[in-house]
């Protein structure tokens, strides 16, 4: 009796099925992909692809994430996701524990959102925050503080213009008169001449201190620098006119140019020399 040596068909039926790393192989060979096009389409790590291909269970992460790739990369390929799910579940029974647990390792950091949009988005919500706080303030202000913001700005204006009484006190001093080049000029108190001729440049003449009402007059009022004690006093006329009866007290002098009154009338004792020189 001659005995059969043929194995059973069965047997070799289960020889012959592909591992789902197999299938995936082939079906990405047969469309012309590499690793790198599988993994760019389905945001795969390159390592998680080649350990699917070859089944190499320990370096994938859970069970679950492992069947979502195998999944993914089906879809690509052009093969039934659902049928190579089925077929890597029963390829993985078995050999890993279902309760295992890892870290699972995004599959594509590019899209978490950059830490300078999100540093910059809490900055602009911090800058709106303060804006709008401002804001209210100034709405919920009544009209009693704005009331007392005027009258803090009037007291702060005040002080500026009374300014010029700061200044009076260089009014008060001796009044001398000095000449920057030859200038001929009269000074009179009343009907007293207290000086007329001509000035020399460089040359002063200091107002007596018993002078009530002394006056000037001259023809060249550019010429001449008129001091108040410390204070140098605005000019007395415009250049190359003459000026009369132009009073000399300090106070008078730092008020700048006067309007000119009329002369007294000359007393009789005038001799006729004065009277020549100052006409």
């Amino acid at each position: 009796m001659v005995e059969s040596t043929d194995e059973p068909v069965d047997d070799l039926a289960e020889a012959e099925v592909a591992t789902v790393g197999q299938r995936l192989r082939a079906a990405r060979e047969e469309k012309g992909l590499s690793l790198e096009d599988v993994a760019a389409q389905t945001r795969i790590p390159r390592r998680h692809l080649e350990s699917l291909e070859t089944s190499d269970w320990e370096r994938l992460p859970a069970p679950t994430y492992t069947n979502g790739f195998a999944k993914s990369y089906a879809t690509v390929v052009g093969l039934d996701r659902v049928e190579i799910g089925e077929q890597l579940r029963g390829e993985m029974g078995g050999l890993r524990p279902t309760t295992m647990t890892e870290v699972f390792e995004p599959a594509d950091p590019a899209r978490t959102m950059p830490k300078w949009l999100v540093f910059g988005a809490i900055a602009a919500v911090a800058l709106l925050v303060v804006v709008m706080s401002w804001l209210n303030q100034r709405s919920v202000q009544g009209p009693d503080e704005a009331a007392n913001d005027s009258a803090a700005t009037i007291a702060a204006a005040e002080p500026v213009a009374s300014a010029p009484a700061i200044a009076a006190p260089a009014a008060q001093g001796v009044v001398v008169i000095t000449a920057n080049e030859p200038v001929w000029i009269q000074v009179k108190d009343g009907p007293t001449t207290l000086k007329a001729g001509v000035l020399e440049a460089g040359q002063s003449f200091e107002i007596p201190s018993t002078a009530t009402a002394p006056r000037l007059t001259t023809g060249k009022p550019e010429a001449l620098r008129i001091a108040v004690g410390t204070a140098d006093a605005p000019p007395i006329g415009p250049a190359a006119t003459t000026v009369r009866n132009v009073s000399l007290l300090g106070p008078d002098l730092m008020r700048g140019p006067q309007t000119p009154v009329a002369a007294p009338a000359p007393a009789p004792t005038t001799s006729p020399a004065v009277q020549n020189t100052v006409d």
